[in-house]
């Protein structure tokens, strides 16, 4: 087991990491989806699965180009579809449950080292809702999308001068993985009991973050 006394900073993944709010992101592009057939909300729910931690915004343009053989979005189509999932899942994830431990260890760890945020959420919307589920004091940074984990994991070591080696990367997606592997810091993965692994074998893993707390 991975010994937080160990690092000198933490950045955490948001959905399925602190808030167990991975299932309503599905939900929601299943909903978005929906009016162009069961067919392409099942290919929709399985990208989104396989690719946890990826923005919005690419998952569109994934759907768009490669299941509705659709010219690219514009803006306005784009920035349309974020405000419709958006009204979908915001007051969902402010008032989903805790991760088990998540807070605990939060609180727990804030007052020894600098703690972040990076998650594949856009950072405006994301900062409303840690706001709104009281988080915002314990956090040093928000960082979220448009930029990818790779770019906010490397701007948040930049910008507040850590060493990548005594930093830990909490995830549930091979996005966060791969932006922790891109930054040479350590990865911990939270794997919620019953779902398919999706790191590579030899990964540390967790079913919550209980195990974390001292």
């Amino acid at each position: 087991m991975i010994a937080i006394i160990n690092f000198e900073a933490i950045i955490f993944d948001f959905d399925g990491v602190i808030a167990e709010s991975g299932e309503i992101k599905t939900q929601a592009f299943a909903e978005l989806y929906r009016p162009y057939g069961e067919a392409v909300v099942a290919e929709v729910v399985k990208y989104h699965t396989a690719h946890g931690g990826l923005s919005r915004y690419n998952k569109f343009r994934h759907f768009q180009q490669h299941l509705l053989h659709k010219a690219p979005l514009t803006p306005e189509q784009e920035q349309e579809l974020d405000r419709r999932f958006s009204e979908l899942v915001v007051e969902a994830v402010v008032a989903a449950e805790a991760v088990p431990g998540a807070d605990e260890l939060i609180r727990q760890q804030v007052d020894r080292i600098p703690l972040f945020v990076a998650s594949g959420t856009p950072e405006t919307e994301l900062k409303v809702i840690v706001e709104r589920r009281g988080l915002t004091p314990y956090f040093k940074q928000v960082r979220g999308a448009p930029k990818l984990k790779p770019e906010l994991i490397a701007e948040i070591l930049s910008e507040h001068g850590l060493n990548p080696n005594g930093v830990l990367m909490i995830g549930d997606a091979m996005a966060d993985y791969e932006g922790a592997q891109a930054n040479n810091t350590a990865f911990l993965g939270r794997v919620r009991p019953g779902d398919n692994n999706p790191f590579p074998p030899g990964t540390p893993v967790i079913p919550d973050l209980r195990a974390l707390v001292t």
